[in-house]
């Protein structure tokens, strides 16, 4: 049996996000906070750490500083590790002067390091979903299948399937068609794997592929491909033997602010879907060695909250508050993401005064918070009310922005006291 050390796993984190978009205006998809003191990077770091996979690359290129600076201040083995978490950022070359074009094209231009490694295997995973699986379990399914590709797959809901890549497999398990998001009735009819459940027909793709590493090479450099749902896939299944791996587990794709909305107050629940406090498999972020945070006549339930925040007789009900999140007293924060602040202001504090022009970070006193992101470092003034829209609701303005009925003020933003932004 090969060994979990012969794996490199490869972690796509370049797009633009623009679904994600005002939260991923400074900064990429990866690097977007999550769970009040993660970033989604952070999930499949942590599964590839837990699943004893220690060579890890992250293949970057869109806003990528803070992505950059946040996977280098974390993920540091000790000098005895033989293990890696390595930024593969975007280049020129003398072979390649363009940008990745898509996940299959930012994996061809990164070929020589993949090379260098000498890994086996090459474990394609994505960096904006939110999960925990032990690829142990797929690895290990890959081998005894004597597999040259494996995806792993899982029931989806009938309304989704137009939105995901589609796999149909025969008794072995074997792949034997894909279809990359299909809208034809006709196409959707045939991919039909589980008609004994109306509810979950389909098994959908979770964008994670494992390799042979040469097949890997052999396909990308033979063809022109910019996209493995899309191209890749489709593509080998007359030439290779390619598997489904089921994987029965929570798994959701952050790729609206819709859902990204959803996935975080999903957290706030006496029975959340993903499980944050397991002890066996946790997930890592950066050690920022921030105090506790501390309440005052305050009224809380089923609040996600992290560390480092002042919070003062405010309200808080099914929301998630970040790191460093001051709230001032009188206001209320219902049905929503407060993300915090990267830091404390040294000249104007938590009791600084909102008079004039000097409006303090966090969310002054008597505001009204309720459907809404609120990105790092932003500025509630004093007064100010924030009530959601209709769903479906897009409404593009310079200091806020609605999408699909969620408000959304992006970061360093500074809302003058008084402000309301409500149907």
């Amino acid at each position: 049996m090969p060994s979990l050390d012969n794996i490199l796993a490869v972690i796509l984190g370049g797009g633009r996000g623009t679904r994600l978009y005002p939260l991923t205006k400074l900064r990429s998809k990866p690097a977007v906070p999550v769970a009040g003191k993660y970033r989604l990077i952070d999930i499949p770091i942590s599964n590839c750490i837990n699943s004893h996979i220690y060579r890890i690359a992250v293949l970057t290129q869109f806003n990528s500083v803070s992505l950059h600076r946040h996977i280098t201040q974390t993920y540091q083995f000790d000098v005895f590790h033989t293990g890696f978490v390595n930024i593969w950022a975007a280049e020129q070359t003398f072979t390649s002067e363009g940008w990745y074009q898509g996940t299959a094209d930012a994996v061809r231009k990164q070929i020589f390091q993949i090379h260098s490694t000498g890994a086996e295997y090459v474990l394609i995973l994505s960096g904006d979903h939110l999960y925990r699986m032990d690829y142990d379990d797929m690895a290990r399914f890959h081998w005894d299948h004597k597999a040259d590709i494996t995806v792993a797959v899982q029931p989806v809901f009938k309304e989704e399937a137009p939105r995901l890549g589609l796999c149909k497999r025969d008794a072995a398990g074997r792949i034997i068609r894909f279809a990359e998001k299909p809208k034809d009735p006709a196409i959707l009819a045939d991919m039909v794997s589980r008609p004994n459940d109306p509810v979950k027909p389909y098994l959908g793709s979770m964008g994670i592929y494992m390799f042979k590493t040469k097949v890997l090479i052999d396909l990308l450099e033979d063809n022109a491909f910019d996209d493995f749902g899309a191209q890749v896939i489709p593509h080998a299944l007359s030439e290779y033997d390619i598997y489904g791996y089921n994987f029965e587990g929570y798994w959701a794709d952050i790729g609206t602010i819709r859902s990204f909305y959803e996935i975080n107050l999903a957290l706030t629940q006496p029975k959340p879907p993903f499980n944050l406090y397991d002890a066996e498999h946790p997930i890592y972020s950066h050690s920022r060695f921030l105090p506790g945070s501390t309440f005052e006549n305050c009224v809380i339930e089923k609040a996600l909250i992290s560390e480092g925040c002042f919070v003062r007789g405010s309200e808080i009900r099914n929301s998630v508050v970040g790191m460093r999140s001051l709230i001032r007293s009188g206001s209320k924060v219902l049905d929503s993401i407060v993300m915090g602040a990267d830091n404390y202001e040294t000249d104007c504090g938590v009791d600084c005064a909102e008079d004039g022009e000097k409006i303090p970070l966090g969310i002054g006193s008597n505001c009204h918070v309720e459907g809404a992101i609120i990105d790092k470092n932003v500025r509630l003034g004093r007064g100010t009310v924030i009530k959601p829209f209709p769903r479906g609701t897009d409404i593009e303005n310079d200091s806020w922005t609605v999408q699909d009925g969620i408000v959304v003020i992006p970061k360093n933003v500074t809302i003058r006291p008084g402000t309301i932004i409500a149907p």
